[in-house]
């Protein structure tokens, strides 16, 4: 078991690994739209988050060899339903390949932010 740690990414807030590799499977903890440089949250409304999410699972992918055509699963939390089409069509620009994903809402995400993502990659 490895941990990973992108400086291209967030810091984790608790005591937990932004990712972990055990073999060829690499497990990316829900990330944040949360500003690397800045540490503050990026943008207010789900489309300016929904990037920033990504961007930081492809800095972590990126820091363990991996890429996003790589990731098998998504695990997607929505603070609002009604935000689902426009996160639904920033997600499907970055994920070409289709994983298996679930999505869902949920009452609270730490930092009171619009989404939260986790995925699993297999090289």
């Amino acid at each position: 078991m490895k941990i990973i740690s992108s400086k291209n990414a967030p810091e984790a807030i608790g005591p937990y690994s932004q990712a972990i590799q055990t073999d060829r499977y690499l497990f990316v903890s829900g990330q944040l739209p949360i500003n690397p440089e800045t540490g503050t949250e990026a943008g207010r409304d789900i489309e300016v988050q929904a990037h920033q999410v990504i961007r930081n699972i492809q800095a972590i992918l990126k820091e363990a060899g991996y890429e996003l055509t790589d990731v098998v699963k998504t695990t997607c939390f929505l603070k609002n339903m009604e935000d689902f089409a426009t996160f639904n069509k920033v997600y499907g620009e970055y994920f070409v390949q289709c994983p298996a994903r679930s999505c869902v809402a949920v009452k609270e995400i730490p930092k009171n932010v619009l989404c939260e993502m986790e995925v699993i990659a297999y090289r």
